[in-house]
């Protein structure tokens, strides 16, 4: 039977996860085929044994790539989901989970797909998650909405705050076009977002089907947020995601423009509270930014500020 869904997940040396990972899929209640594919990029912990445990198991649902070498290392594209899983996906739907998050509800794929199903001009679903923070489950939602709603696709653009990677649903045949500022963007979801923005609106569930991981050893957070260099690679991120939206703006044909015109100017201010950039983060046009941070990121920056001052 042709899959409906194709899961897509990048795994390496997730192997503390990747087994909850798998267990939350195969798990799913629904009225119709899915795949899952696996891409392995040369996990030296183990990680690729346990996937092969279940792809014997479950040999027509578990599909894998293996690598002898890690990719993500060694090319330019860092969006290797469009490399080695997009283009094999047989669904009409991919949904997207990383090796060390998992799925929460045994619905959740069935209540995504029936809403897609009946609304075909949605090109994206997603729904809350549940964030765990040093193992702690439950330390922190992502909610970026308050109630189950449709998002327009200006405001997917713009959007306050991010929508978990695992929560999403895409249309496979938009994403299977792997636009040139998706394969050049430093980060994945944002640019899958953006692809369906431009082709339609999206649906948000208010219900958190899903756990993410934050801060796990040799996840993107990790890497962004710790370690020497960490103001160049912010920078150097800041770049790469102003030129992302400006050729996002090209392929939209410019349909979106002052909404991504916005979003830069979120993203900068975001470089500028991740740096220290007091000066700019107090400024009269970022101040509706900050009053969209939490209180007492607020409260923080704030104090931040006043010790800043004071060296000064």
């Amino acid at each position: 039977m042709t899959p409906l869904v194709s899961i897509c997940i990048l795994t390496y040396n997730h192997a503390p996860y990747i087994a909850q990972t798998l267990d939350s899929m195969l798990s799913q209640k629904t009225n119709f085929a899915f795949e899952i594919l696996i891409h392995d990029d040369a996990s030296t912990d183990g990680t690729d044994s346990i996937i092969k445990e279940y792809a014997v198991k479950y040999p027509n649902i578990i599909k894998p790539l293996f690598e002898e070498e890690n990719q993500f290392s060694k090319s330019e594209i860092k969006n290797i989901s469009g490399i080695y899983n997009f283009p094999r996906a047989q669904g009409k739907y991919i949904a997207m989970c990383e090796g060390d998050d998992y799925w929460t509800d045994d619905n959740k794929l069935r209540t995504q797909v029936d809403y897609m199903e009946a609304n075909p001009y949605c090109t994206l679903c997603f729904h809350s998650a549940v964030r765990i923070n040093k193992g702690v489950f439950g330390s922190r939602m992502m909610r970026p909405y308050i109630g189950s709603r449709t998002v327009t696709p200006e405001e997917i653009i713009t959007k306050k705050s991010g929508y978990p990677t695992a929560s999403l649903l895409m249309r496979a045949d938009l994403m299977k076009m792997l636009p040139d500022f998706y394969m050049k963007a430093p980060i994945g979801d944002i640019p899958m977002q953006l692809t369906m923005a431009a082709g339609g609106y999206g649906y948000y569930i208010d219900i958190p089907m899903c756990a993410y991981r934050y801060f796990t050893p040799g996840s993107w957070s990790r890497s962004m947020y710790t370690g020497d260099g960490y103001k160049e690679r912010q920078d150097t991120y800041l770049k790469q995601m102003l030129e992302m939206y400006d050729s996002f703006d090209e392929f939209s044909n410019h349909r979106f423009t002052a909404a991504v015109e916005q979003a830069k100017a979120r993203i900068i201010f975001g470089n500028a509270v991740n740096t220290g950039k007091f000066d700019e983060i107090f400024t009269e046009k970022n101040h509706k930014f900050l009053k969209e941070l939490p209180l007492a990121d607020r409260i923080l920056l704030n104090i931040k500020y006043i010790k800043n001052k004071r060296k000064k």
